[in-house]
């Protein structure tokens, strides 16, 4: 399903690795992240090949890494989640997500997961980026969204975001446009979630 939003980074979030209370247990963690470049404070921000400059993971088994440089989520999903998290009690109806609430380095428009398949790639100004695999949410992510019901719903609905890769470091800012060069096309980061959901749920 094809989007008619324009494919444009809306912020850039980084995150140090910060103790986190969950369950009575403190857990280190990188996915309070806050945006670091705007549309109204565009600075650029290098892109390495193992992450953005100033962004931390706290557990790299499951985040960060060549395959998982770099984690991109669709701003078209937050109004989903605005809607979840006030009918869970956490957060009044109009008030807004900011960027970087679902944990991701880049919030960005113009790209769904059943729209990006494994191996295309995103050209900005200064960098060149691939799609490489989904987002698999874990008991960080209802921590943080504030509800325990948050990780089901992301299973449920598909709304996943996706890593990516570094084909080309240099540097990324708010604001800027990107082009969506095809790779392969052969397995979308929507059906490569939904098969691992389900091995998961299957073990």
């Amino acid at each position: 399903m094809s989007t008619l939003l324009p494919r444009q980074i809306l912020s850039v979030n980084t995150a140090a690795a910060t103790p986190l209370d969950i369950e009575g247990r403190r857990i280190l963690s990188g996915i309070v992240k806050r945006a670091v470049s705007t549309p109204a404070d565009p600075q650029r921000i290098a892109v390495q090949r193992l992450g953005l400059a100033g962004d931390e993971q706290a557990d790299l088994t499951v985040h960060g890494g060549l395959n998982k440089a770099v984690y991109a989520y669709p701003h078209e999903h937050y109004a989903f989640w605005q809607t979840v998290r006030a009918q869970a009690g956490v957060q009044a109806w109009n008030e807004p997500l900011p960027h970087g609430m679902l944990g991701e380095n880049l919030t960005l428009t113009g790209l769904l997961e059943g729209d990006a398949h494994v191996g295309d790639q995103l050209k900005f100004a200064d960098c060149v980026l691939a799609v490489s695999e989904p987002r698999r949410p874990c008991f960080k992510f209802d921590a943080i969204m504030g509800f325990k019901q948050a990780t089901k719903m992301m299973a449920q609905s598909g709304y996943c975001g996706f890593y990516l890769s570094v084909i080309q470091p240099g540097t990324i800012a708010a604001g800027e446009s990107y082009e969506l060069i095809p790779g392969p096309r052969e397995v979308s980061i929507r059906e490569l979630f939904r098969a691992k959901m389900n091995r998961r749920h299957m073990d």
